[in-house]
């Protein structure tokens, strides 16, 4: 099924559904991020919010995106924050709505319904100031090598979203290809057991000063 589509019909069950990667990825983007300085912050992908509020309590202003209506619906009614702009887009078209010379730009769960990394990692290093920081959070190849991918149930039917495979030499190539630098990259494992496959890779990366 189409991203917008999927994501549209998703957001009745998204928050209430058990779901490790969404779980896990909300640690990933609070460790990488625990001590570093932000204030205006565009956040990609913000589905119904669950990164957004923690964002909004540490940034002057966060710009939160996402590309289905019915996800910002939900986020913007749990989160009624004056430093928090909601905003329909699809990221990989030009960013027109985007605030000039941002500190931070995180992207959740969400490059693997693109299947060009490239188009966002442009405009993300566009959108940043220099030596600005985008943090990247996504389900791991690993885990897409075994099959996984975004899926949920309607109406007892399993629901799978259009998806990609992002290998990791890929995200790094896309970054230097558009002068942002890898500063940190970490994985994150189920109940934290390395002995198993990682769900969540994340990055965080620089733009060239």
């Amino acid at each position: 099924m189409n991203v917008q589509t999927a994501y549209n019909a998703w957001a009745d069950t998204y928050d209430t559904v058990a779901n490790r990667t969404r779980d896990l990825e909300a640690v990933a983007i609070r460790q990488l991020l625990a001590e570093v300085p932000f204030s205006e912050v565009i956040e990609l992908g913000c589905g119904t919010g669950k990164n957004t509020e923690w964002l909004a309590a540490k940034a002057a202003q966060v710009t939160a995106v996402d590309f289905s209506a019915e996800m910002l619906a939900r986020a913007q009614a749990k989160l009624a924050s004056a430093n928090v702009r909601f905003q329909p887009a699809d990221v990989t078209q030009p960013w027109t709505w985007a605030p000039p010379a941002v500190d931070l730009v995180t992207c959740s769960l969400m490059l693997e319904h693109i299947p060009d990394l490239g188009a966002v990692f442009q405009q993300c290093g566009r959108a940043l100031r220099p030596s600005g920081l985008l943090y990247v959070g996504e389900l791991h190849p690993f885990k897409q090598y075994l099959g996984s991918k975004a899926r949920y149930l309607a109406e007892g039917a399993e629901v799978t979203v259009e998806c990609h495979t992002h290998h990791l030499s890929d995200y790094l190539a896309a970054a230097q290809a558009h002068g942002l630098q890898c500063v940190e990259l970490r994985e994150f494992f189920d109940a934290d057991d390395r002995r198993g496959v990682p769900r969540i890779i994340s990055f965080l990366f620089q733009k060239k000063a």
